[in-house]
């Protein structure tokens, strides 16, 4: 089946493969977005803080898997990207892991007993992974579209040409318009979640006018990312590999890939629409309505970058270096064998589907949390 499939079609397989897990994590930063508001939600109530980290604890493993998928494939399926960005940009890169190791020690030792920091100290590092991880995050995915300052020589070796080592990104206010954006969002997600999987009428009160605060900002900074993205120049290849500059790269990928930019649309409208039903309806089924436009929007801003003879990677030191699905990949047979692994994802998402069924099926209480037996996070 695959080996019947030519080269290009096997990495425009494998980049719409990294789309989605892209799209998935995204989502899944719901977590990462509910640590950043357990102060404004629970306002240092003990219990109710300990229903809201509960909430997200039977969840973050779920979202680092998610992370590791999506680096994993990137590593796997575009090995070059893999070497000259987690090579070259290694400040970044490091920043973004650290707040992610941080949230799992967080996790497994704020309720010990005993324990040598206090628990004030580890809520801090979720509230650090929250923030600081997703905007980080943020940035370094904004120089998909902005690019970054490396060189490629004909061995395929990269060289960094700033000494930040990625964190040069942060100058670039295109690129800080997409972290912050992404920061809003997430907080959006993890106060619908709460409303979802919590039953505590104070908790929902307080999720609703977080979301209508942080509602407000998110568009603000994504409309002006928007703006900027559409009518920023884009990097562009020709059938010999020849990079070059294309106004309103961006904008016209949408334009030329008619179901991409009806995704992106509805991916969007999702989102509004789930906002608006959680503030004025109080629907407590809306994570799902705006996860899936989550998953939409993120996957259809990759697919743009990746594909329409598109450079995902660009090099404004050196626009030849630039990386596109077509010289990132590895080889043909690399590729076919990956794609055969690859239909066992719908059994690995079956799986996690029916986990969080599971966990979900009863809705945290105070009650719950009280409990002589209960194990806390």
């Amino acid at each position: 089946m695959f080996e019947n499939l030519t080269y290009l079609q096997l990495q425009q397989y494998w980049w719409i493969i990294i789309s989605l897990l892209g799209g998935l994590f995204a989502f899944m930063m719901f977590v990462q977005g509910g640590q950043m508001i357990l102060g404004k939600v629970s306002k240092n109530d003990e219990i109710l803080k300990t229903m809201l980290v509960n909430s997200l604890g039977r969840k973050w493993e779920l979202g680092f898997t998610t992370l590791v998928l999506f680096g994993g494939g990137l590593f796997a399926a575009f090995p070059l990207f893999y070497s000259t960005s987690f090579g070259g940009a290694y400040w970044v890169w490091m920043s973004i892991l650290f707040c992610f190791i941080i949230q799992a020690v967080s996790y497994e030792y704020r309720k010990k007993p005993n324990n040598f920091f206090g628990q004030r100290v580890y809520e801090t590092f979720l509230y650090i992974n929250g923030s600081l991880g997703v905007f980080l995050l943020g940035v370094a995915i904004a120089t998909f579209f902005s690019g970054s300052e490396f060189f490629v020589d004909e061995r395929n070796f990269s060289l960094w040409q700033t000494s930040l080592r990625g964190l040069e990104a942060l100058s670039n206010p295109f690129n800080v318009l997409l972290g912050v954006s992404l920061v809003f969002l997430v907080r959006i997600l993890g106060a619908m979640y709460f409303i979802n999987n919590i039953n505590n009428e104070i908790i929902l009160k307080r999720s609703i006018k977080s979301i209508k605060i942080d509602m407000i900002i998110f568009l603000v900074f994504f409309l002006n990312f928007l703006y900027f993205l559409f009518t920023k120049s884009g990097f562009s290849y020709n059938e010999n590999g020849y990079v070059s500059l294309e106004k309103y790269k961006y904008l016209n990928n949408f334009l030329q890939m008619p179901i991409v930019g009806i995704c992106f649309v509805l991916g969007i409208a999702l989102v509004i629409i789930a906002v608006f039903n959680t503030i004025e309806r109080k629907k407590i089924t809306c994570i799902k309505v705006a996860g899936i436009g989550t998953v939409l929007t993120v996957m259809a801003l990759f697919i743009n970058v990746g594909f329409n003879n598109t450079s995902y990677y660009p090099s404004t030191f050196d626009l030849q270096s630039s990386l596109t699905i077509e010289n990132s990949s590895g080889s043909k047979y690399t590729l076919t064998v990956m794609s055969y692994v690859s239909l066992l994802v719908p059994f690995v998402l079956a799986y996690i589907t029916y986990a969080w069924y599971q966990m979900d099926k009863t809705k945290i209480t105070k009650e719950e949390i009280t409990a002589k037996d209960a194990h806390n996070y």
